[in-house]
């Protein structure tokens, strides 16, 4: 009885105290709200996915295939309708972007221009593949996006199922369609060996035929041949006539082509010795007034004679007068130099007198340095200019001295024309004379030429006559000639022709012959391909096509789900985990609103202490659980291969996570509830609650099997799914586990503590 009155204490002391009494309350609903709460929320989501809003845009435009309309797209939508899997907007290309943007819609399914037409590819040499376009918006719910990743591969697996019974059912129409041909390629080579028979028969006549061919094509050649040897020496004669009468009309030619060069090379003589005659005439007349002009050049002579000379003796006089003029411009210009120079000098002085004289005379030296060196700028400016002078003297007189030469010549020039005027007019005196001898002589030739080139046409004429009888005979014989050689020609043609026929007649009855043979082949070879044809046709008939058949070519292989320890929806599958989680929780602010470590009153023993606060956390731990476990069977309609045994477990696993806690705050304090969150996060990543601990990091993998939140999801797996009662209590075996060793450590510090807190006052208490 001792033993329970702190227990009994410990009681009094909560439900005295309503800042005590009213959390634990409200933390015995912790483990409801976590885990109803969670697993209602997510209990079974597609059962509510036609409430999942999805953009669908159809920018199929059909096609065409074996003279058939298809509209895969059109279809495709209208399947979706009926299926009614999501909440479809059927909607345009820019609505549908819209809305994926603006998060109305969680994903967004795209069939694009080419669905149908892609589907016609199959026979191409580069079939393409139907293409559905998937937009989901994974950062406005990434669950939403992998749940539409599955559906759109069912969509995928629905469309290619379709297809391939569309291919399936024209393969076999193909196949029937084959049969068909067959059948009919049968009759047709039957056909064609009765033909070949009557070939056959055709060809021994043939063969008959052209053996007599052959014997008449042997006596044509010889015939042909004679022929071909009498026409050389005809042709030949034909040959010599055409030759002599060319030669004959050569010489005619050259006669007609003479005569008529004379009779023009005369009429030109005429004409020439007309314009002689003008000529002579227009060059007595100028040379009369030639003769005019030389008198009148000559009487103004002595003038020019006169000027030129004065111009020389004047151009002399210039260049004596410059030469003396340049040597007085020299002479001045030395003087300048010469004065430069003195004024430099003075300036030299004046800079000496300047630094050893009084202020008064340096001024006044100064004003005269001045006006010096101006002086000397103005002596260097004259001394420059006189330079330039006497260079421009020296070219004046230089060129004075070439003009005096020049005149000189021209004098001399003048007194030469001045006789040379005198011999031209004496000479041009008896070019006038001649010219007029030359006139009168000129008419006289005129007359005689005209007369001669009158008599040379008339002779032209009867050449040309000539010429014209001798150009048809030629042309006559040449004809002949050409005849004879085009018979000659003909002749032998014919005779190789008749040759190369009496060897083609002999290899055409070869070949005749040979013919036979191959009829003979053909007619055997015909008779069995129509057999052959026959069998074909027969079995490509028995080729089955039905609904059934198309169904087993479009889905070959069915997968048959056998599930085991099925589970019916997400809130099943994650009861085990949200049902430990909430325990968890509530085990730890439990230890926020309740006391682990100060008794309600002075323990006497340590395990009285222990038993007062480890009874309270029983209780508590037993009510969140059973309060959790009624709403999750009734409420949820959690279904359990145990009821008894799934309370038994919540109760054991809310227990041994008390008995973590406990023990984590009664020895560290507040650093232990730190520790007890570390190992909840731990609990969350590394108890395979939600999926399997082979798919999270191999580091965290490590921490599985020393975390008690580990086996209490593998022991509500076992209760609720699987049925395997000896797994779960296998798993309550490693949880009690956890719960003595906790235990142990927790009975450890309150002993040590006992010892040195309550020792006195218990030995006090029994002295009383």
């Amino acid at each position: 009885m001792p033993t329970f009155q702190l227990f009994i204490k410990e009681i009094k002391a909560i439900t005295s105290n309503r800042k005590v009494l009213i959390p634990v309350i409200a933390v015995l609903f912790i483990p409801l709200l976590y885990s109803g709460m969670f697993l209602w929320a997510f209990w079974d989501p597609y059962e509510h996915l036609d409430d999942l809003p999805v953009a669908v845009v159809n920018n199929d435009k059909g096609a065409t295939f074996e003279g058939e309309e298809l509209h895969i797209g059109d279809d495709l939508v209208d399947k979706l309708k009926e299926k009614k899997q999501f909440d479809w907007h059927f909607v345009s290309q820019s609505e549908g972007e819209k809305g994926l943007k603006e998060q109305r819609y969680y994903m967004l399914i795209e069939i694009p221009e080419d669905f149908s037409e892609n589907a016609t590819t199959l026979q191409d040499d580069h079939p393409k593949k139907l293409q559905l376009i998937y937009k989901p918006n994974e950062g406005f719910n990434f669950l939403s996006a992998q749940i539409g990743g599955t559906a759109v591969e069912k969509i995928k697996t629905e469309v290619a199922k379709t297809l391939t019974e569309t291919y399936a059912e024209n393969m076999f129409e193909s196949v029937r369609t084959l049969a068909d041909g067959l059948t009919k390629a049968s009759d047709g080579a039957k056909k064609l060996h009765d033909g070949l028979h009557d070939a056959k028969d055709g060809t021994n006549k043939l063969y008959d035929g052209m053996k007599k061919a052959q014997d008449g094509s042997n006596e044509l050649y010889h015939h042909l041949a004679t022929l071909a040897e009498k026409s050389i020496a005809f042709t030949n004669g034909l040959h010599q006539a055409a030759d002599g009468s060319q030669q004959v009309q050569a010489g005619v030619q050259t006669l007609h082509d003479g005569m008529t060069r004379m009779v023009d090379g005369q009429g030109q003589l005429v004409i020439g010795a007309k314009q002689a005659k003008e000529g002579t005439e227009k060059l007595a007349s100028g040379a009369d007034r030639i003769l005019e002009g030389t008198k009148a050049l000559d009487a103004r002579i002595p003038q020019f004679l006169q000027g030129s000379e004065q111009l020389s003796e004047g151009t002399e006089k210039l260049a004596t007068s410059l030469s003396q003029w340049q040597q007085g411009a020299t002479q001045v210009q030395a003087g300048a130099t010469q004065v430069t120079s003195g004024l430099e000098k003075l300036v030299a002085t004046l800079d000496t007198l300047i630094q050893t004289s009084d202020p008064m005379q340096k001024a006044v030296y100064e004003q005269l340095k001045q006006n010096v060196v101006q002086l000397s700028l103005g002596s260097k400016q004259v001394e420059n200019g006189v330079a330039q002078l006497n260079d421009g003297a020296k070219a004046l007189q230089a060129g004075a001295t070439s003009l005096s030469a020049g005149a000189k010549q021209l004098h001399e020039g003048h007194i030469a024309l001045d006789r040379g005027v005198d011999e031209l007019l004496a000479g041009q005196q008896q070019l006038s004379n001649g010219a007029h001898q030359l006139a009168n002589g000129q008419d006289k030739l005129v007359a005689g030429m005209s007369t001669l080139y009158e008599k040379m046409q008339e002779a032209e004429q009867g050449v040309a006559k000539l010429a014209d009888g001798g150009q048809t005979l030629v042309l006559g014989l040449q004809t002949l000639a050409d005849g004879a050689d085009q018979l000659q020609d003909g002749a032998h043609r014919l005779a190789d022709g008749s040759q190369q026929l009496s060897n083609g007649m002999s290899e055409l009855t070869n070949g005749t012959e040979k013919l036979q043979d191959g009829m003979k082949q053909l007619t055997d070879g015909s008779a069995e391909l129509a057999d052959k044809l026959r069998e074909g046709a027969e079995e490509a008939g028995n080729v089955k096509a039905n609904e059934d058949v198309y169904n087993m070519f479009a889905e070959p292989v069915k997968v048959k789900n056998e599930k085991i320890n099925e589970v019916p929806n997400y809130g099943t599958g994650f009861t085990p985990y949200f049902l430990s989680l909430g325990l968890f929780v509530g085990a730890l602010l439990l230890s926020i609103v309740f006391p682990l470590r100060e008794p309600a009153a002075a323990p006497r023993s340590p395990f009285q202490w222990f038993f007062a606060k480890f009874g309270v956390l029983i209780g508590v731990g037993i009510f969140q659980a059973l309060f959790a476990d009624s709403v999750l069977l009734f409420g949820l309609d959690l279904q359990v291969e145990s009821v008894p045994l799934f309370i038994l477990f919540s109760v054991v696993t809310s227990i041994t996570f008390l008995s973590v806690i406990q023990f984590l705050v009664t020895v560290f304090g507040d650093p232990g509830r730190f520790i007890a969150i570390i190992a909840l996060i731990l609990q969350l990543t590394t108890s395979a609650g939600t999926f399997p601990l082979e798919l999270i990091p191999r580091s965290l993998q490590h921490f599985n099997a020393w975390l008690p939140m580990t086996y209490s999801v593998f022991g509500f797996k076992a209760v609720i799914s699987s049925g395997d009662f000896s797994f779960m209590w296998e798993n309550v075996g490693k949880l009690c586990m956890f719960i003595v060793v906790m235990i142990a450590g927790t009975m450890t510090y309150f002993t040590i503590q006992h010892r040195r807190q309550f020792t006195t006052i218990v030995e006090k208490a029994s002295e009383a």
